[in-house]
């Protein structure tokens, strides 16, 4: 009996511990695990088999998969965290992913796109608004990297470095500058900081101040785009990122230099991530003399991006970038030699929040919410110059410059005094105001590998001020914008876009905007001498919304303001209405050496109309269509009664075409290079001065020839805008140096002195001819940075390397040769610390 016991034991027991293996074995089975898994492709959307993907979290290869023969992948672990993917293929550039989180039990799609190794198509967004590779959209896109933004305080160097594009800083460092693109105006294009309109009322920016601090990536895309930015992407627009944290604990970056004109610039990043949660912080100052009197200037940037990732396909982000800027205003050193004694202070606020979702592999939606909080003022403490006791312009007493010669770049030279500043109450303050709130809506929906389409709306409230305007009344607008967009292919050879926008505005009405695009590889990409051959073709509309002066001083608001509906009835005025865009654009890219180099040319054509500007009262009857001499005589006696001088009408228009080139080259893994050209052919086709020759007379001249003081006159070229620039950058990076070469080259452009009748006898001896009036310029820019220890860097960065005097407009001497040295410090991952 006892024996029969034990041994009735012991197979219970084994028994048990078979079954307890038995469970455990299938609950290993049962159980998710994370997969991660996708297709990987070149930019033309072909499979690339055989690729390596590797899945990497902290520090650390957890699993390797090939890619099959259709492009796709799959990897699975059993654990949660964040993780990223690095992929490596024969004569493709390596790819290092975003991190994201996932749990144990998530299912993870990321497809990829790997670029060719020698040159750099990139990922862009602002051509289609969803990820799409460069060689699969038609539009003129270039994206400047974290390489060639690293060394640089500011923009306005940077967007240099592309075709189609001129950028005008009327000052030095701190100054205003602004953005010209294929021929527009500089109000024509639409800034963009992670999704969010940073522009004014009107599109009005300002990249002087805005530093590069957390900004990761800047896209330029060039050409209209209101089908799916709604108003003012009239020329272009400009994508700007900010970079997330990514390290498994906080990242600490501080790099501080120095240099001349009491130049010194201090930066200070924390950056990382924690489970489901990524963060990054940062804050720089800046500090310059320039080399002008009353031109110093500083500048304080603040950046945050806060991320969190409830599961893979769910990421809620916030970022944020304030900005505080002050400089002294010395106004056009060479017109007076005399610097004017005022200042400019800007505070500028710009906020993101929005929530990202794949909510099936087929469906994505993002929503966003966008804050700008914009303050400019401007304080002038008192008159500055040579004391005048009465001088017909000003009405008053006056303060001029000194006796200076002025010489145009077209060889023309006159002397003389100009007012600087108007006797009066001294200080002088404006202030100007520009909040936005807005939200926008994107869905796309991928029906097909072959076929996508995107929906969208975008809501957005304006509130703006500008107590300095004549006729001042504070301004809100109301504005929504409907968007729908389809993208497809056939065959990975022939990719297409069509779009169009529904937009209402409160200040002009309902407008509609069509943009179509295509793009066919005669020759698809291959080994070989001609290793690719791509043709392509765009159309677009497009609309910009008045600026907030252009509304203050519009006939329209004009006549309401003092109580004149009768005669907005009776004569049937409007209100402002959209300038508006048109485009044509055609042109070939060429692939050589196996894709080693890429050769793009376009030619373009826009149409500029109903384009503001500001009329004299007497010119503004006259410009009017289908009003009777009586009626015009009417409303002229309306604007004399209550006092106008100038106010705004639609009335000019111009043509912008030409030709950009460009061609990209990489040699080995560490050189690129990169250049190109632009040919600009731009006229105005109409604009008040020549609507009616009988009202020429005050028109100003120099030795016989007319002088457009304010404005360009008709048949000549739009003022700021080079008939050609170029540009050529070289670039070489290693483990441990990096050397970056930059030039731009830009020849004569039409312009004005502007001081019409602003000499001592009020008479126009300080205006000289339009033509060729700005001087052409070569700036060319040096710098690199070598890493001393594994957290420490030493770098350099000179500019003007040439020491020329002529980048900016005329009246307004360049910052000259500049150079700075700093050290760059680390404390995080593989930093030694």
């Amino acid at each position: 009996m006892t024996t029969r016991i034990v041994l009735h034991a012991v197979s219970r027991g084994a028994f048990l511990r078979a079954l307890a293996v038995v469970l455990l074995l299938s609950a290993a089975m049962l159980s998710p695990a994370a997969s991660i898994r996708g297709v990987i492709t070149d930019t033309t959307g072909a499979k690339v088999t055989g690729a390596k993907v590797s899945l990497i979290s902290s520090g650390n290869v957890l699993i390797t998969s090939v890619s099959t023969a259709n492009g796709s992948f799959q990897l699975s672990t059993g654990v949660s965290g964040r993780f990223f993917l690095v992929v490596s293929a024969s004569s493709f550039r390596q790819l290092q992913t975003p991190e994201f989180y996932a749990s144990a039990f998530e299912v993870v799609e990321r497809n990829l796109v790997l670029e060719p190794a020698w040159t750099r198509e990139s990922i862009v967004v602002a051509a289609t608004g969803t990820p799409t590779p460069q060689p699969q959209t038609s539009a003129a896109t270039t994206v400047l990297s974290q390489l060639d933004l690293a060394l640089r305080d500011d923009l306005t160097s940077a967007l240099r470095l592309m075709p189609g594009v001129m950028v005008v800083q009327t000052g030095q460092m701190g100054s205003q500058a602004s953005l010209f693109i294929r021929g527009g105006n500089s109000t024509a294009n639409k800034i963009l900081l992670d999704g969010v309109d940073v522009g004014d009322m009107g599109n009005q920016f300002d990249f002087g101040p805005l530093s590069t601090t957390a900004v990761e990536s800047a896209e330029v895309y060039r050409g209209p785009d209101s089908s799916l930015y709604g108003a003012d992407a009239a020329s272009g627009v400009i994508n700007l990122t900010t970079p997330h944290g990514t390290t498994s604990f906080p990242s600490v970056l501080f790099q501080g230099d120095a240099g001349n004109l009491s130049t010194s610039r201090e930066e200070l990043t924390v950056a990382g991530a924690h489970k489901k949660i990524d963060y990054l912080g940062a804050f720089s100052w800046l500090q310059t003399a320039n080399n002008l009197p009353n031109d110093e200037y500083h500048v304080a940037t603040t950046a945050a991006n806060l991320g969190w990732m409830p599961s893979a396909s769910t990421q809620i982000r916030a970022t944020l970038h304030y900005g505080v800027r002050a400089t002294g205003s010395p106004n056009a050193w060479d017109f007076y030699h005399v610097a004017d004694n005022e200042t400019l202070k800007d505070q500028d606020l710009y906020f993101s929040g929005s929530i990202d979702n794949q909510t099936t592999t087929s469906i994505h939606q993002s929503a966003r919410y966008g804050m700008t909080r914009k303050r400019e003022q401007t304080a002038t403490w008192q008159p500055s110059g040579n004391y005048q006791a009465y001088n017909a312009y000003c009405y008053s007493a006056a303060y001029l410059g000194d006796t200076v010669t002025i010489t145009g770049a077209n060889g023309y030279t006159t002397s003389g005094q100009a007012v600087l500043d108007c006797a009066g109450s001294y200080p002088e303050h404006a202030q100007y105001v520009n909040n936005r709130d807005q939200l926008v809506y994107h869905g796309d929906v991928t029906f097909t590998s072959h076929l996508a389409g995107l929906i969208g709306f975008q809501y957005e409230n304006e509130r703006g001020a500008d107590p300095g305007s004549t006729y001042y009344k504070p301004v809100e607008r109301t504005n929504y914008d409907y968007i729908a967009a389809v993208h497809g292919d056939f065959k990975h050879r022939f990719y297409y876009t069509l779009g169009g926008s529904l937009e209402h505005y409160s200040l002009f009405g309902t407008q509609t905007s069509p943009r179509a695009g295509a793009s066919y590889f005669v020759l698809r990409p291959r080994n070989g001498v001609f290793s690719g051959t791509r043709l392509l073709f765009n159309f677009g509309d497009a609309v910009r919304e008045p600026r907030l002066t252009d509304q203050d001083g519009s006939l329209y608001n004009f006549l309401v303001t003092y109580g004149s509906q009768s005669t907005i009835q009776q004569l049937h005025i409007q209100p402002l209405a959209a300038p508006t865009t048109r485009t044509y654009e055609g042109g070939v890219e060429q692939a050589f050496l196996s894709r080693h180099i890429v050769f793009r040319t376009t030619y373009f054509h826009n149409q500029f109309g109903k384009e503001i500007e500001d009329v004299g009262l007497d010119l503004i009857p006259e410009l009017l269509p289908n009003l009777t001499t009586t009626q015009q005589q009417q409303l002229e006696a309306v604007l004399q009664a209550n006092g106008a001088y100038e106010l705004m009408i639609n009335s000019e228009a111009f043509r912008a075409q030409g030709v950009e080139a460009n061609v990209e080259s990489g040699i080995g893994k560490s050189l690129f290079f990169r250049g190109g050209y632009t040919y600009l052919d731009a006229v105005v086709q109409r604009s008040f001065t020549n609507d009616d020759e009988a009202l020429l007379g005050a028109i100003p001249t120099f030795n016989g020839i007319s002088v457009g003081a304010y404005s360009p006159l008709k048949g000549a070229r739009p003022f700021r805008r080079a008939p050609h620039t170029g540009y050529f950058t070289a670039s070489y990076e290693t483990h441990r140096l990096t050397g970056v070469f930059t030039s731009a080259f830009v020849s004569r452009s039409d312009d004005s002195t502007y001081l019409e009748n602003q000499d001592a006898s009020y008479d126009n001896t300080m205006l000289l001819p339009n033509r060729n009036l700005d001087y052409g310029y070569a700036k060319l820019d040096l710098g690199g940075s070598f890493q001393l220890l594994s957290w420490m860097d030493i770098y350099a960065h000179a500019e003007n390397l040439l020491n020329n005097q002529h980048i900016g407009p005329i009246g307004y001497p360049s910052l000259p040769f500049n150079i700075r040295v700093g050290l760059r410090l680390r404390w995080g991952p593989g930093s030694g610390h």
